[in-house]
C-alpha cells in the first residue's frame, strides 16, 4: 500500500463551475487564502476533531441550496429554524466559530470583499491539509445565499442510516457518480459521531434486539462499552478508529474488516457496484487521494451563486 501522506501533494483542481476559478481574489484580497489557512491551522491544532467538522460543514453547505454558505445562517427571528439548527448539523457539525472569526479578520483588511461560501471552501482545503498533507487549488468566486430552510435539509442530505443505493441516488442528484461518492466518504477517516447515530446497529439491528451481524465482534463489543443500552449520555466516537486525527485512505480498510461505525459506512462494501471502489480506495492510498481533490473541487461547484446573485455577507451567521 502506498504510504503517500509523508510529503504535501499538491493536485491541480478540476471539474469546477466555470464561473469559479483559482486566484478570484489575487487582486481585490490577496491575504485571504493565508489568513483563513492560518486560522484554521491554529483551531485544528487545538482539536483536531474542528477539521473534520468543517470538511463535513462544507459538504452539508453544499448539499442544501448549493455551495452558497446557508448551512452557517442563525436563525432568524419569529421562531423560523435555519439549515443549522437540523439534526443533522446540530450539535454534529463543529466549527462554525472558525469560519466567523476567519471571516473577521478578513472584513478588516478587505471589508465586503470575500463570500462566507468561499471561506468554507477554503477552510474544508485547509484541513485538508493540516490533518492530511492533502493541498489543492480552490476555484473562488461564489457569492452568499440569503435563504436558509430548516426541512430542505432533510430533502437534500443523506441520514447515517441510508444504504448504498439511497447514497448512489442522493449524490447522482447533485452530479456527483457512485465513485465520487465514496470517495467523499473517505472524509470519514477524521472527526466523531455521537452514539445516537449508530446505536440501532449495536441493540436493534432491523427491529430486532440483535446487533448488525456486519459488525466486527470485538468492534462491537467496544462501541458496547461507549454507548451502553439506554444510556443517558451520547458521546462521541471516532468515525475512523485506525487514524482518527488523520485523513488517509486507512477509512477504506476498516470497513473491509467490519469496522465501519455508522450504516452509510458500511453499506459501502455490501454492495456490488461501491465495493469495487471500497477496495480501489484501501489498497491504493494515492489513488484515494487524487480522487478525493478532484470530487472536492467538484463538489465545491454544487449550484454556485456568482456574479450579482446572492450577496457579500459582513457576519457569516446573518444575511446583511
Amino acid at each position: 500500500m502506498f504510504l503517500l501522506f509523508l510529503t504535501m501533494l499538491l493536485v491541480p483542481a478540476v471539474y469546477s463551475d466555470p464561473s469559479l476559478k483559482v486566484g478570484f481574489y489575487k487582486r481585490s484580497c490577496p491575504a485571504v487564502e493565508s489568513i483563513v489557512r492560518r486560522t484554521v491551522r491554529r483551531a485544528v491544532s487545538r482539536n483536531p476533531g474542528i477539521g473534520g467538522g468543517i470538511i463535513r460543514m462544507h459538504f452539508h453547505d453544499c448539499f442544501v441550496r448549493g455551495c452558497d454558505g446557508s448551512v452557517l445562517l442563525k436563525s432568524g427571528p419569529g421562531g423560523k429554524q435555519s439549515e443549522r439548527d437540523h439534526p443533522a448539523n446540530n450539535p454534529g457539525l463543529r466549527g462554525f466559530e472558525v469560519i466567523e472569526e476567519a471571516k473577521n479578520r478578513i472584513e478588516s483588511v478587505c471589508p465586503n470583499t470575500v463570500s462566507c461560501a468561499d471561506i468554507l471552501a477554503f477552510a474544508a482545503r485547509d484541513s485538508s491539509s493540516k490533518l492530511g498533507r492533502i493541498n489543492y487549488a480552490v476555484p473562488a468566486g461564489r457569492r452568499d445565499g440569503r435563504v436558509t430552510v430548516f426541512d430542505e435539509v432533510t430533502d437534500n442530505l443523506p441520514p447515517p442510516t441510508s444504504t448504498a443505493d439511497q447514497l448512489v441516488a442522493n449524490f447522482a442528484r447533485k452530479g456527483l457518480s457512485a465513485d465520487e461518492m465514496v470517495t467523499l466518504s473517505g472524509a470519514h477517516s477524521i472527526g466523531a459521531s455521537h452514539c445516537s447515530s449508530f446505536s440501532a446497529r449495536l441493540y436493534s439491528f432491523n427491529g430486532t434486539h440483535d446487533q448488525d451481524p456486519s459488525l466486527d465482534r470485538k468492534f462491537a463489543a467496544a462501541l458496547k462499552a461507549t454507548c451502553p443500552r439506554g444510556g443517558g449520555r451520547d458521546p462521541l466516537v471516532p468515525l475512523d478508529s485506525a487514524t482518527p486525527n488523520w485523513l488517509d485512505n486507512k477509512y477504506y480498510v476498516e470497513l473491509t474488516a467490519g469496522r465501519g461505525l455508522l450504516t452509510s459506512d458500511q453499506t459501502l462494501v455490501e454492495n456490488s457496484l461501491t465495493r469495487k471502489y471500497v477496495a480501489v480506495n484501501a489498497r491504493y492510498g494515492a489513488t484515494w487521494t487524487a480522487k478525493y481533490v478532484k470530487a472536492m473541487v467538484k463538489m465545491g461547484s454544487i449550484d454556485v451563486l456568482t456574479g450579482s446573485q446572492g450577496e457579500i455577507r459582513s457576519s457569516c451567521s446573518f444575511v446583511n
